[in-house]
């Protein structure tokens, strides 16, 4: 028979009362947590799926469909540069993850190769990657005839690229359940798994997932402070918008759209050479690139708000016109 002395009882039915005080609170209801002595702890343990039940799904990049998107924006790169340099050229067509382009005039074929050269600079690939990657390679299988391949690497990159972004954006989303603790994180290359602990409805998961996110460039108002807008009524033409930060801080927005994500061909986070500090490369097609250089011409001085689902993400200064079509964004 155990004997245990007097000291070592009472020093075990402590740590045992101890764990019992420890998980009251996942003996009863969140609802009457509130109604404990403030002495209890009060945070209940988080069950995981495998315990409370709830909706996994796991989300694929379709390959194929990335690279069609580029070799489509691609394609009417090729058809502004031709014609900003003034050369003609036919049989503009695109087949499997490649596209073409025939020069008419023979003595332009040098000029069309430079004007299109950007297609096939290499890309930094920033915080996705590391180093930099040749997205398209140029061919010339037959003289004045220009074929641009996308290359896998190329690929890869837009995959890893668009993996971290939907991820943030996903993370968005689940957040708008109000349920806690989700699990996002990415698999394999190209999948992100989704598991959301206590959410007995998947199809509601499906479909907040399923909303097209979106994106757009807007100027801020600064004709009146926020807080002022905040307390009466904003301006004909602007809406209060809040940003993702935390506490949130509330941004005055025009309501006129200047240019929005299906005019973003590439934008990607990387480092600035000259700081070293983080930034984002963004590069917009011709007609973007048209409507951002107008509006950034005309408002130097002026902040413009990158909002993504009615949240302002960041909102910098416009030091100069951004006239090409690309540019970088701090702060």
């Amino acid at each position: 028979m155990l004997h245990f002395s007097r000291w070592k009882t009472i020093l075990i039915w402590l740590t045992v009362l101890a764990g019992i005080l420890y998980a009251a609170p996942n003996l009863v209801p969140a609802s009457t947590l509130a109604s404990l002595p403030n002495w209890l702890p009060k945070r209940q343990l988080t069950l995981g799926l495998d315990l409370q039940g709830g909706s996994h799904i796991l989300l694929q990049i379709d390959r194929q469909d990335l690279a069609n998107e580029r070799l489509e924006s691609a394609r009417d790169e090729v058809r502004t540069s031709l014609r900003d340099a003034q050369i003609g050229y036919t049989g503009l067509t695109g087949t499997a993850n490649s596209i073409q382009v025939r020069i008419r005039d023979q003595g332009q074929i040098e000029a069309a190769k430079t004007a299109l050269e950007r297609l096939t600079q290499p890309i930094s690939t920033g915080l996705f990657m590391s180093g930099s990657v040749t997205e398209m390679e140029m061919a010339e299988p037959e003289p004045g005839l220009l074929r641009f391949t996308l290359t896998e690497a190329g690929i890869d990159y837009r995959i890893a690229a668009a993996l971290t972004q939907s991820i943030e954006v996903v993370g968005r989303r689940v957040n708008e359940l109000g349920t806690t603790e989700p699990i996002i994180q990415r698999q394999g290359s190209d999948r992100i798994m989704v598991q959301v602990p206590g959410l007995q409805d998947p199809q509601r998961l499906k479909d907040i997932l399923g909303q097209t996110a979106k994106l757009t460039f807007q100027m801020v108002d600064q004709s009146i402070p926020v807080e002022e807008a905040i307390s009466g009524r904003p301006p004909a033409g602007s809406t209060v918008l809040y940003s993702t930060d935390e506490p949130r801080v509330p941004h005055l927005i025009e309501n006129r759209i200047i240019v929005s994500g299906e005019n973003l061909v590439d934008a990607q986070a990387t480092f600035d050479q000259r700081t070293n500090e983080p930034v984002v490369s963004f590069r917009f097609d011709s007609r973007g690139a048209t409507r951002f250089g107008q509006a950034t011409q005309a408002n130097v001085g002026r902040l413009f708000a990158i909002i993504l689902d009615d949240e302002v993400i960041s909102a910098p200064q416009i030091r100069e016109p951004i006239l090409g079509g690309t540019g970088q964004i701090s702060g």
